[in-house]
């Protein structure tokens, strides 16, 4: 490279490879061709960077182009693209590393080519090829497994199907509607995307009553959101409130948080108002802890924000992230923005780390099994 090349700002670097990038692929006419050169020439770009130089993108394009992808159910910033670059050609803590479902939308995005009407089947592991063993151990089987998918005119937004197979088959004898993506309130750097399906009830205005299946099923898909936040996740301490959320907590704090200590909030309501049972419990935490707070449902009535409020005053400086099985939506219920959610406002007022969902559901909502409470 040029003296000038070496000394120009990334920005200007970056246009520059993106130019090449694009005149290499009008040359080869193909994505994956064009990013071997572009790598055997700029050894220290990486592959997740060619990727894009190779469709003559631009990060805040980058993200355009993903959020076509998803039919704009996605609302992903250039920062996000950065964050995921920085990660690949990093070996610090810097960034932070792509979901398995981003890196399977950003190959359809990428497989578009310069102009987006292509249809190159890019396999999603080779977009982070130098960085494979960095990603969480799960994604390592996920891209073993789908190593490469056909993803042209699939929806990006949704699982592949075997996962739906699987979701089917372990929710029995409950509806499972759509998985769709949300973006939800997040960790800074971490993934926005949130991997939910929607919870139709057969019986219109009753309550839908879940199997254990399906009461498992959402608490997998909690642990994986989890697991793809985009950043290491440590918590001192998993609290539920009420027995449903109980279960919640034991469940996280066993499968994904090594044992951590676990707390029950037991609420009784009135008709105006809120207070905590003396059966409640607060283990002993260090100093501002780190908490999941696991909740079964969200609905109209502001719980979350009397029950979070409460933490914060029995453990000050407390950072609380907020689990929840099933949210009523306002209408359909494969919603494309948090704010679609009844309860947006409760849970953005809570000021939590980040927000995890499993499920949308119809009003009344749904029962757990055994009529936990």
């Amino acid at each position: 490279m040029s003296k000038q090349g070496r000394d120009s700002s990334p920005q200007a670097r970056g246009r520059m490879l993106a130019r090449i990038g694009k005149e290499l692929y009008q040359e080869t006419g193909s994505v994956k061709k064009t990013v071997t050169e572009l790598m055997r020439r700029h050894p220290v770009i990486c592959s997740l960077q060619a990727h894009r130089y190779a469709c003559g993108l631009s990060q805040d394009q980058a993200a355009v182009r993903y959020n076509h992808m998803t039919d704009h159910q996605t609302s992903l910033g250039g920062t996000s693209i950065n964050a995921w670059e920085t990660w690949a050609r990093e070996r610090s803590r810097a960034g932070s590393p792509p979901s398995f479902t981003s890196l399977l939308i950003l190959a359809a995005a990428y497989g578009g080519g310069p102009a987006g009407v292509a249809e190159e089947d890019l396999s999603p592991g080779d977009l982070v090829a130098e960085a494979y063993e960095r990603l969480a151990v799960e994604d390592q089987l996920a891209l073993k497994r789908y190593a490469t998918p056909n993803l042209a005119g699939a929806p990006p937004a949704t699982a592949p199907a075997a996962e739906r197979r699987e979701s089917k088959q372990a929710a029995e004898s409950n509806t499972m509607g759509h998985d769709f993506i949300i973006a939800a309130p997040t960790v800074e750097y971490g993934s926005p995307d949130r991997l939910v399906y929607s919870m139709p009830s057969p019986a219109p205005g009753r309550l839908l009553n879940l199997t254990w299946a399906s009461f498992g099923y959402g608490i997998e898909r909690l642990i994986h959101q989890i697991k793809n936040l985009g950043c290491r996740t440590d918590v001192d301490a998993c609290f539920g409130i009420n027995e449903a959320g109980l279960v919640m907590a034991t469940f996280l704090a066993s499968v994904q948080f090594r044992r951590c200590p676990i707390g029950y909030l037991k609420c009784n309501k009135s008709r105006d108002s809120i207070n905590l049972d003396k059966a409640s419990m607060f283990p002993e935490l260090p100093d501002a802890p780190e908490i999941v707070l696991c909740d079964f449902e969200v609905k109209h009535a502001d719980v979350v924000g009397f029950i979070s409020q409460e933490i914060r005053n029995h453990y000050p400086g407390a950072q609380i992230y907020f689990a929840v099985f099933g949210a009523i939506t306002k209408g359909k219920l494969a919603v494309s923005d948090f704010d679609d959610l009844t309860g947006a406002g409760i849970m953005r007022a809570a000021h939590f780390k980040a927000v995890f969902i499993a499920a949308t559901m119809s009003p009344p909502g749904i029962e757990p099994p055994l009529e936990l409470r």
